[in-house]
């Protein structure tokens, strides 16, 4: 049994944890909700080892223990899947798994740790490959690695953070099946997700954190969705999304018979043909590391094409590459962040100038005009609800909400004609998702033809007018809204293909 007690840990002008207390016992499920800054990482760091305290106490099994490192965490039993992966990049997954073992890397016998690897993975239904590189593996495929990682530890308290983020509804059907029977066999699971119904079908306990401090307490059978929602962000959400009717004019992006290329040479995009008309939102469904990055990159011009074409507002872009594809009216907000859509040591102010700090009036005769750069970076941290203490602010600092709405803000500001947006509420919270979608719908409204690349197939059910569902680099299937289910869209994720219905189609 896990007890933490008066939890508070303070960072420089921040209470990140305010007298929080925690009790998982074994064999439940303890379930943590809060927004992006709410605290739940920094508490269950501390559980892990990774922060120590200020105040409070940690009692394992009735007995006080001070947690000074992972290792010791793991030690005692407790084992965490991160939500920013704590992979090494250069190794293969074994390899990462190897180096928490006792013995030195250098010398130890890798094939059991792959022989085992396979097994976990094969029972889970996570096909990670032991010997691919991490570098190699797409964002779902890391989060798989980093979830068997923990599982290859047998660990008694599990810490599960965003784990189902990145996995197709049968796959989070599996992934339950395997929770609960990890809470048969006596096991105590902390739980995190943004997804209230998961919430709701797998915990026994709710604890809601705001703003550090404990909100609400709760049970799935004395609470419902909009309830939780509202313990989180202290108003009511509106948390099923309605589409406004909307005409869409003519095709602004046009993708014919792309071939491509993944990181280690296989085919990744095998003959993809997509069109997105002006007003639409054509969402991208399936598994991560089925070809949906690829497919982005290739169109914003970060990956070279073998074969096929690209054409944007009725022009076709030879050898494309971001500029190019940036001066035909293209806008492109891609998934990892703090990657490859922000500098970790610019400014607000510099990251949301990145694309204009040339032209005028931001720039005269090679000079910045740092006081019209003020003021319009004053005015989209404003209308896009950037919560920073100043535009000088290191992004590094910014919660992972804010950093996305940042990226958002200077995209959405460029007045382009097609829109590729790639897991736009990624490890953002309930407030946060509810805002950008708001602002993507607004760009619907305003004639922007929008590729929507997401694994959250219900982020991408409530907000397309199209799904393409993609497998193994291939589309199975384009299917228009009034046709769309969960259950179908999740077997073509699968790789099963649709059955007809009574019509033939």
């Amino acid at each position: 049994m896990l007890e933490m007690e008066g939890i508070t840990k303070r960072f420089p002008g921040v209470v990140a944890n305010d007298r929080v207390d925690l009790t998982v016992l074994p064999g439940r499920v303890h379930t943590l909700l809060g927004e992006n800054g709410a605290g739940k990482s920094t508490l269950m760091k501390i559980l892990y080892g990774l922060y120590r305290p200020d105040e409070g106490t940690i009692r394992l099994n009735g007995d006080p223990v001070v947690i000074t490192s992972p290792a010791d965490a793991i030690a005692r039993g407790i084992g965490m899947i991160h939500q920013h992966f704590m992979l090494v990049p250069t190794l293969t997954v074994a390899e990462n798994v190897a180096l928490g073992l006792r013995s030195p890397l250098g010398s130890a016998d890798l094939r059991p740790v792959r022989q085992r690897l396979r097994e976990v993975a094969e029972r889970y239904g996570l096909n990670v490959d032991p010997d691919a590189y991490v570098w190699q593996l797409a964002v779902g495929e890391r989060q798989r690695a980093e979830i068997l990682k923990a599982l290859y530890r047998d660990a008694q308290l599990l810490v599960l953070d965003e784990p189902t983020a990145v996995l197709t509804p049968p796959e989070v059907d599996d992934l339950f099946a395997t929770l609960r029977q990890m809470k048969a066999d006596g096991r105590g699971l902390v739980f995190i997700s943004h997804k209230l119904h998961e919430v709701m079908d797998l915990s026994d306990e709710i604890t809601v954190l705001r703003d550090g401090r404990v909100s609400g307490r709760t049970t799935p059978s004395e609470a419902t969705r909009e309830s939780l929602a509202e313990l989180m962000v202290g108003r009511p959400v509106e948390l099923e999304r309605s589409l406004p009717p909307n005409e869409p004019g003519q095709p602004k992006l046009a993708i014919a018979g792309l071939r491509v290329s993944g990181d280690r040479g296989l085919v990744a995009v095998d003959d993809v043909s997509i069109e997105v008309r002006a007003g639409e939102i054509v969402g991208i469904a399936g598994v991560s590391g089925n070809g949906q990055r690829e497919l982005a990159e290739a169109v914003v011009g970060l990956r070279p094409i073998e074969a096929g074409t690209v054409a944007i507002a009725g022009r076709e872009v030879e050898h494309p590459n971001p500029k190019r594809v940036r001066g035909l009216g293209l806008s492109y907000v891609p998934e990892e962040r703090m990657r490859d859509g922000a500098i970790a040591d610019f400014t607000v102010a510099e990251n949301l100038m990145l694309l204009h700090y040339d032209r005028s009036p931001y720039a005269r005769r090679g000079l910045l005009d740092l006081k019209a750069i003020g003021r319009r970076c004053s005015d989209l941290v404003e209308r896009y609800s950037v919560k920073t203490p100043t535009l000088d602010t290191p992004t590094r600092n910014l919660s992972g909400g804010n950093i996305q709405k940042l990226v958002i803000a200077r995209e959405f500001s460029c007045d382009a004609e097609v829109l590729v947006i790639a897991q736009p509420t990624r490890g953002v919270d309930i407030g946060a998702a509810e805002y950008i979608h708001e602002r993507l719908l607004e760009q619907r409204s305003a004639g922007v033809a929008i590729l929507l690349i997401s694994e959250d197939l219900d982020e991408v059910i409530a907000l397309s007018d199209r799904v393409v569902v993609m497998f193994e680099g291939r589309v199975m299937d384009d299917i228009e809204r009034a046709r769309v289910t969960t259950e179908s869209v999740g077997l073509l994720m699968s790789g099963v293909a649709a059955p007809l219905d009574a019509e033939g189609r």
